[in-house]
């Protein structure tokens, strides 16, 4: 079956920190570009993050604590997300652009396969 998943949301303290996985089961990784968007309630989804082969690009308020990372070989990708604040609490997705595309992009448009989402609840 081909599919994305996403573990590793939960409660977490706000200073504190969390690793998203996204596993591909049914195909490989290796050839699509790959981003983590979140959506929270109320609101729009937004791009978090995109890893092409080996380059990356992040939304601003994000900059400097979430780290996108890839292991092929695992066909995962992560979200390392450090400093979490209440404002980071939303659905995590991972998603894939079309395959050989190379964009580096946030837009939500230019993903056609999504996963089902993790939660992650930022909160004291």
């Amino acid at each position: 079956q081909v599919q994305l998943v996403e573990s590793g949301g939960g409660l977490v303290q706000p200073g504190g920190s969390l690793r998203l996985s996204c596993v591909a089961s049914g195909f490989t990784l290796d050839s699509y570009s790959i981003g983590w968007f979140r959506q929270a309630p109320g609101k729009e989804r937004e791009g978090v993050s995109c890893i092409t082969r080996l380059t990356t690009v992040y939304t601003d308020s994000v900059k400097g604590r979430f780290t996108i990372s890839r292991d092929n070989a695992k066909n995962t990708v992560y979200l390392q997300m450090n400093s979490l604040k209440a404002e980071d609490t939303a659905l995590y997705y991972c998603a894939l652009q079309p395959r050989g595309r190379r964009a580096l992009t946030l837009s939500v448009a230019e993903y056609n396969f999504w996963g089902q989402g993790t939660q992650v609840t930022v909160s004291s």
